[in-house]
């Protein structure tokens, strides 16, 4: 904390002491607020001359001799407030509010007022006050020059502070709250139960990722945070139920970008007796919905790009589509040649990565980061779907899609995989893959869930959607970490 830092905070550490010796509890327990300020500003024509008692923050502090003006910043804006002298007193007290703000309410403060509501000669609503009362004593100076203040790691690592200081940010987040909302809805309204499974897992599965690791004292035995709540969810279709879904926080232990941070929000939803082509339909309706809901329209624009939701969305293979664009036959090719195609496109890691997983890398550089309007894209080979059923026309495939956007993956969703022989053998077959250097499959079997389908799942579709990257696309927001409220930074020293 530098000299003039210390120096401001040892000076409002004395005006508390000052407060308490007039009798003033700079940390009341409560105050009656009434009204707040986009509804005083909003309907301020039939509330003038009206009383109301408000509270914020104090954002602004103008002294004019007899006058002072100040802006307090509730949750939802805004509010001036006028103190005339002589015509205000602090509540509980006979001080002058005036000479009482003058003196200990500092830019930070939290205050409350009771008066009534005016127009000044400016036009702008504003509260003349009668009674003042203190709330909240800010000890630390808000940074200056905070407005406009692109340091983005400063935002991340002092949220609190850039909500302080930016209504957009508030209403980013309050967006966030709002979407979840309205899928929820989505899902309740067509008889979808909402449940919760287990993040800390014996087993982890349901996706490939590397987990976070941590040891019950009470079990003795390690556990995992979830990567997937998959596994648990199909478990509830075997149990009897028929539409479920979560809004599953998930844990990879994994980089970090623009689109990737290792806790994440998603949503999975799985219904009895559908398939994939149920599923791709639910995310055209969901998705459609949630922009008409919150635009009044299909079309929005992200990071200057206009994006057109209106269903149906547009499909493609994606063998078909891979082979076209590598020139060869992308699944019956050997390792060899697409290791090259890799290296050709500069691929990260051609040299190391298993075949499958070059495949994949190849689809997300050649056609995945070029898509642009929603485009699910169909029928992925069967090595790297191991929870999705075999396509029921090409051997080779199975049953999947996964929805893209704007080069984002929002989407993944499978006519489900509910023959225990087959599953087991498809897990048997990724810990060969395991031992061949792709250690993002899990080491072991979930035999619990093999042994659960083995009392019979009934067929069914599930889909996963990825929250914080539809929460980045309907706020215009260009990274993961800008609609996560509290994301993780490496630890630094304190100034």
């Amino acid at each position: 904390m530098s000299n003039e830092k210390r120096d401001e905070y040892a000076i409002r550490q004395e005006k508390i002491k000052e407060l308490l010796e007039l009798g003033i509890n700079p940390y009341p327990y409560k105050f009656e607020k009434n009204a707040d300020s986009v509804y005083l500003k909003s309907n301020a024509d039939d509330l003038l001359e009206k009383e109301f008692s408000f509270a914020g923050r104090i954002v602004l502090k103008r002294v004019f001799g007899k006058l002072i003006f100040a802006h307090l910043r509730d949750e939802s804006g805004d509010l001036q407030i006028a103190i005339e002298k002589n015509k205000a007193q602090v509540a509980g007290t006979t001080l002058d509010a005036l000479k009482f703000f003058k003196k200990y309410c500092d830019i930070g403060d939290f205050v409350g007022v009771e008066g009534t509501l005016i127009r000044t000669k400016t036009g702008e609503p504003t509260i003349l006050v009668k009674r003042l009362y203190f709330l909240a004593k800010g000890l630390r100076q808000l940074p200056e020059k905070w407005h406009g203040l692109q340091d983005r790691e400063l935002i991340y690592r002092a949220r609190y502070l850039h909500l302080i200081d930016s209504l957009e940010a508030r209403e980013v987040f309050k967006k966030r709250t709002r979407i979840i909302y309205l899928i929820r809805k989505f899902l309740n309204d067509r008889g979808f139960y909402e449940f919760e499974t287990p993040i800390l897992q014996p087993v982890y599965g349901g996706a490939h990722a590397k987990p976070f690791k941590t040891h019950a004292n009470a079990l003795r035995t390690d556990l995992y945070l979830r990567i997937s709540d998959e596994l648990y969810l199909k478990r509830l279709l075997v149990g009897g139920y028929e539409k479920v879904y979560e809004f599953s926080k998930d844990f990879r232990n994994e980089g970090i970008d623009r689109l990737h941070y290792p806790e994440f929000l998603a949503l999975e939803a799985y219904a009895a007796y559908w398939d994939y082509n149920d599923m791709m339909k639910l995310a055209e309706e969901m998705l459609s919905f949630l922009v008409k809901e919150i635009f009044g329209s299909y079309v929005i624009e992200y990071q200057g790009e206009k994006i057109d939701f209106t269903p149906p969305f547009k499909r493609i293979s994606y063998i078909d589509e891979l082979s076209k664009r590598a020139g060869f036959d992308i699944v019956n090719a050997d390792t060899d040649r697409i290791r090259q195609k890799a290296k050709e496109e500069e691929l990260s890691g051609w040299n190391k990565l298993d075949r499958w997983r070059l495949i994949d890398k190849l689809f997300d550089k050649l056609i995945g980061d070029e898509i642009k309007d929603p485009t699910f894209v169909l029928d992925h080979p069967k090595a790297i779907s191991p929870l999705a059923k075999t396509h029921r026309e090409k051997n080779d495939r199975v049953e999947r899609f996964e929805l893209f956007i704007l080069g984002m993956e929002i989407a993944n969703a499978f006519s489900e995989l509910n023959d225990p022989i087959d599953q087991r053998k498809r897990f048997e077959d990724q810990l060969k893959q395991r031992e061949e250097g792709n250690t993002e499959i899990p080491p072991e079997i979930d035999m619990d869930f093999v042994n659960a389908l083995e009392y019979g799942m009934p067929p069914a579709g599930g889909i996963g959607f990825g929250i914080d990257r539809i929460v980045m696309l309907l706020t215009n927001q260009h990274s993961i970490r800008d609609v996560i409220l509290f994301p993780q930074l490496r630890p630094r020293e304190e100034d």
